[in-house]
């Protein structure tokens, strides 16, 4: 079994030189939530230093939120938004002779495709005007995986290391004290269960299927280092 590690990255916490050397694939910011051109460039050059698969990780153009609050404005400004940031994503990673992996949609339109179909169609239309090919990272039983495999786009199933999930599979609010996990020993618990069998346990403790190819590790965990540590010693 090959479990792959991905952090979000490229969000101003310049932490990015100690993420790469733990982790398989990363999402990085496009300029919409957070990041910038200087930011974009350097991460991709640590992405391919390290081996890591280089992803897209557009959002609400909101930096004010960091992505993470729905913006009222329409859908046009939402697509030619998401257009943009993948159109200068794929610019600058062509420079580097870099290769885009996957895109992943960032914080409240990562969450608002999940159960939108509207949203998860104009988000779809507005990767494929940008990419022949590349892959999506989505939620298992999610609008965004039933609208991209009905279009031909592959996907790849994630999952969250140090989220918590409610049983319709959606993550735990952050207003929630118990949306995040922090501790390394309970995310390898979680984790395994997810990827050896399955399964995800919900914050009621009800266990729910879930399929996951890849965990996210939120690279602004305040504990992020010794998670991943922890994971690689523990599951490789």
């Amino acid at each position: 079994m090959h479990i792959d590690f991905n952090c979000d990255v490229g969000e101003g916490l310049d932490n990015e030189h100690l993420l790469m050397p733990l982790i398989s694939s990363c999402n990085i910011a496009c300029g919409g939530h957070a990041g910038s051109v200087e930011i974009i460039d350097k991460v991709i050059a640590l992405a391919i230093e390290n081996d890591v698969k280089i992803g897209a990780h557009p959002g609400y153009p909101d930096t004010a939120n960091f992505g993470r609050v729905i913006m009222d404005i329409s859908d046009e400004e939402l697509q030619q938004s998401i257009e943009d940031q993948l159109t200068l994503f794929k610019e600058r990673t062509a420079l580097q002779n870099a290769t885009v992996h996957h895109v992943k949609p960032h914080g409240a339109l990562y969450n608002l495709i999940a159960v939108n179909r509207e949203k998860a169609m104009l988000v779809l239309r507005a990767v494929q005007a940008v990419f022949d090919k590349v892959k999506l990272y989505v939620p298992y039983n999610s609008e965004i995986e039933k609208v991209a495999l009905e279009n031909g786009v592959e996907v790849c199933y994630e999952a969250f290391a140090d989220r918590n999930y409610n049983e319709d599979l959606t993550l735990v609010s952050r207003s929630q004290p118990n949306a995040i996990l922090t501790n390394p020993e309970e995310i390898v618990a979680h984790v395994s269960r997810m990827a050896k069998e399955s399964k995800v346990l919900t914050v009621s403790g009800a266990e729910k299927s879930i399929k996951a190819q890849t965990f996210c590790i939120h690279g602004d965990n305040e504990n992020v280092l010794n998670i991943l540590k922890e994971l690689q010693q523990k599951l490789t």
